[in-house]
């Protein structure tokens, strides 16, 4: 670390460590956090966030009602940590955390996402979103850091996303969104409740035209949940959703082309309409039930399955059909020990998905007539858990151990025999260790020391012309998965207020954190397609901090920082060229920076709401966020690292409750300075297409209008 950012570091530290001690900000959405009555589950238990040894978040759905909800940026952005890049300035979001999942040039790596519990990660990690609709989204968990413990291919964290079942009565209601680009977003949503039963169903339609060329998009989605009460100990809930949509794919431009015009696609991705079409449905059935003395016994068992159908045209025409069935149980017991109440768990999960993969020819984007390739590709994961935490000291230091062991299988298969079939396991356990100590009943420092462990995508382990073996069968012989070393210590709690009406409701956060990551797959390019291999050592140091506070009646404050020192300790990179002839040489990027990770990130948000009545409320926002320059490869070319920029939004609305009747009605701008700037790194790309522009100036709108019935 150069001395001015060594000094930076420390100084940052310093100030928030000082703020942390009585003056530092709450959550402009008191529902934020609130530890001694917020629980989170996304931790395989139901804890509440105070008695959680790592950094965890919980965010409520009245916080991204009124705005621009496209895209997870949008809704997740002032959670410390969590880095966002969206493709084509709309979608296909790369999420990272700590720098797991950077390495991602189309969907989400290294972080597990779930839907109500359940995986919309696929069994070798990879996770694309297009299901989620926020509409029908109720309230989110973030758990930040190894996760490799209690989930699949989970080293940077899990995001978890729970469908809207929480309401006290039926309603209807109509959600309807618009802004520049053409965006336009409608739909219904019907929520039934009874004595003992609830359901929830949402419709909805998203169009946009797009910032850049051939950048345009649709999607309809379905979502619906039940939720019956089969007695007081016991829980049935159903899950079921559709998702049909098409984006068009513009590529990524190289400097001189980013420099020129941002806004233009490439001729051959409008000549050949790179798109993608999704076809995408899941149904889910999940039981729970409590039993013994005083109902210290709980079992839940899940099932679900899933259908995908994908088309891709890029360079090639690609037709891929998946299938998939999973499940997971979890058995928890709470007993006093020592007259100490003792938490243990067990479980698993199993998730199978297989189907054929077509090739064919693009042409003029349509598929050829004669079909180039056709392979069977499977990949399965199963894992066992458990968890103990046991009371050192009761209601004050807590002890917790996890761990996991993964066993991932894929198997390929070439209908056509021209390469010979392969299949590549990998397995490991993976324990973590951590402590817990509440100074007060809301605030507690803890630290957690675990290991890692993250697979190859299925789509990453595709095999190239020069591997060990010459290409000579469908996967890669070579690369293996990256194992992490992780070590943080940290602060969180609520803190008291600075007066009656001054400084309440603060919730502060600050973690530190070291990871030690061993053959890190990094992506490289031959002859314009991917291939993935494996540095060999990165050293990610780290710090994240988050406060947020009612500044006084009305006027909110959120704000989330990130530092980000992310470097190869030893790295030798195999560089290939194919044109004259093969070549292979070795570069060596020991100590450069890993790419796509900006130093400094900051996000801020300045609310005010006023009362006008008992049923009328006004509100505006104010947004400000900054990214920090990035490298755009391995190599760490200096001329083409990307610029540090900030972008500043606002809105304003109106909300209105009268007997059982609320509206909604918001409008905003974002990047109101019409900043050009670089939102997506196409990474280690060989012809130099690594740029892809944000949103220049945007405007938005919305219009909710619902109904509960209050009888």
């Amino acid at each position: 670390m150069k001395k001015k950012n060594f000094l930076l570091f420390k100084y940052l530290i310093f100030l928030l460590l000082i703020l942390s001690s009585g003056s530092l900000i709450a959550q402009i959405d008191t529902n934020f956090y609130q530890t001694e009555e917020i629980m989170i589950t996304g931790t395989r238990t139901e804890k509440k966030i105070i008695d959680i040894p790592y950094p965890v978040s919980r965010i409520e759905q009245s916080s991204w009602q009124s705005t621009r909800k496209q895209a997870m940026n949008e809704i997740l952005g002032y959670v410390p940590g969590l880095f966002f890049q969206p493709r084509y300035g709309n979608h296909d979001v790369r999420i990272s955390i700590r720098g797991f999942g950077s390495r991602s040039n189309s969907g989400i790596r290294g972080v597990r996402i779930l839907l109500d519990g359940i995986p919309e990660s696929e069994p070798d990690g990879q996770t694309r979103v297009e299901a989620l609709d926020f509409s029908a989204i109720g309230k989110i968990e973030v758990v930040r850091g190894n996760s490799s413990s209690l989930y699949t291919n989970a080293p940077g964290g899990v995001i978890n996303f729970f469908s809207d079942i929480n309401f006290p009565k039926t309603f209807v209601l109509t959600d309807n969104e618009f802004g520049s680009y053409d965006l336009r977003k409608n739909g219904v949503k019907v929520g039934y409740a009874s004595d003992n039963a609830k359901f929830m169903f949402t419709s909805s339609y998203e169009n946009y035209g797009g910032f850049r060329e051939h950048s345009s998009e649709f999607q309809t989605r379905v979502n619906s949940v039940y939720e019956g009460q089969l007695s007081n100990k016991s829980t049935l809930s159903i899950y079921a959703y559709y998702v049909n949509g098409l984006i068009r794919l513009p590529g990524s431009q190289n400097l001189t082309q980013y420099n020129l015009d941002e806004t233009k696609s490439d001729s051959t991705s409008i000549a050949l309409d790179y798109r993608r079409i999704t076809k995408k449905g899941r149904i889910g059935i999940k039981f729970n039930t409590k039993f013994g003395k005083d109902n210290n016994n709980m079992i839940e068992v899940l099932g679900y399955a899933t259908n995908k159908d994908l088309t891709r045209a890029d360079s090639r025409y690609r037709i891929y059909t998946r299938s998939g069935l999973g499940g997971s149980f979890r058995y928890v017991n709470q007993t006093e020990i020592a007259s100490r109440n003792n938490e243990f768990s067990i479980g698993g999960d199993m998730y199978y998905q297989g189907g054929p993969m077509e090739f064919y020819t693009n042409v003029k984007g349509a598929k050829g007539d004669i079909i180039k390739a056709l392979t069977d590709e499977t990949v399965s994961n199963i894992g066992f858990y458990f968890t103990e935490q046991f009371p050192i000291v009761s209601n004050k230091f807590d002890i917790l151990i996890t761990g996991r062991y993964d066993r991932v299988n894929y198997d390929s298969k070439d209908n056509q025999n021209s390469i010979a079939d392969t299949s590549r396991l990998f397995d490991k356990f993976t324990p973590k260790f951590a402590l817990n100590y509440k100074f007060t009943p809301n605030m507690a420092v803890y630290t957690s020391f675990g290991l890692g462990f993250d697979t190859p995508a299925n789509n990453e382990l595709s095999n190239y012309p020069t591997s060990s073996n010459n290409g000579k069968t469908t996967l890669n012989p070579d690369l293996l998965p990256q194992n992490s070393t992780n070590f943080e210590i940290g602060f969180k709690g609520d803190l008291p207020p600075a007066g009656r009406s001054f400084l309440r409701n603060t919730f502060a956060e600050l973690t530190l954190f070291s990871t030690q990551v061993k053959n890190e797959i990094v992506p490289f390019v031959v002859d314009g397609t991917y291939y993935y291999r494996n540095a060999a050592e990165t050293q990610r140091n780290g710090l994240e901090a988050g406060f947020n506070t009612e500044i006084t009646r009305g006027l909110t404050l959120r704000a989330a920082y990130t530092y980000s020192d992310f470097t190869y300790k030893d790295y030798k990179a195999l560089v290939i060229k194919t044109t004259p002839v093969i070549t292979q040489t070795v570069t060596d990027y020991s100590n450069n920076i890993v790419p796509t990770i900006p130093k400094h990130l900051f996000n801020s948000e300045l609310g005010y709401n006023y009362n006008f009545s008992k049923y009328y409320t006004v509100f505006a926002k104010i947004n400000f966020n900054y990214v920090d320059g990035m490298q755009v490869n391995d190599a760490n070319i200096d001329s083409l690292k990307t610029a540090a920029y900030g972008l500043i939004g606002g809105q304003i609305g109106i909300n209105i409750n009268y007997k059982g009747l609320s509206i909604i009605a918001y409008g905003g701008v974002n990047n109101i300075g019409d900043k050009k700037y670089v939102s997506f790194i196409n990474i280690n790309d060989s012809q130099g297409l690594f740029y892809e522009a944000g949103l220049r100036r945007n405007f938005f709108g919305g219009l909710t209008i619902g109904y509960q019935f209050l009888k």
